[in-house]
């Protein structure tokens, strides 16, 4: 198996249960703390990329800091630049766990998903 790139938060129970998961179908991991060390937004145009997924659903919208910067009102009228750049500068502003070995990338924790990409 390849080393998986995981940029997580450890107080989150999400991060845990993914690495958990990942661990189990035997994947080498290189474990990034995402809020201490947030991908660049350079890095986060790549990711989303190979994700597929909306801009959007890169957000963690659950989070205080999404909603203390009143970020849902703010986001549809900023650019995708100024959003990749606002996700770089903040890593609680990231839904994790973001997992990647370099060609494709899953957010979040969806054991389907895991199966059909990392199993």
């Amino acid at each position: 198996m390849k080393t998986l790139t995981v940029y997580h938060y450890a107080k989150c129970g999400t991060c845990r249960k993914a690495i958990k998961w990942l661990n189990e179908h035997g994947h080498e991991l290189k474990l990034i703390p995402i809020v201490d060390e947030p991908p660049t937004a350079d890095e986060l145009k790549v990711m989303i990329e190979q994700s597929g997924l909306e801009l959007k659903k890169w957000f963690n919208t659950s989070g205080e800091v999404y909603k203390e910067m009143s970020l849902k009102d703010k986001l549809p009228s900023m650019s995708i630049e100024e959003q990749i750049k606002l996700l770089s500068s903040n890593g609680k502003l990231i839904k994790r766990p973001v997992v990647t070995d370099g060609k494709q990338v899953t957010v979040g924790f969806r054991e389907n998903e895991y199966e059909a990409h990392w199993a």
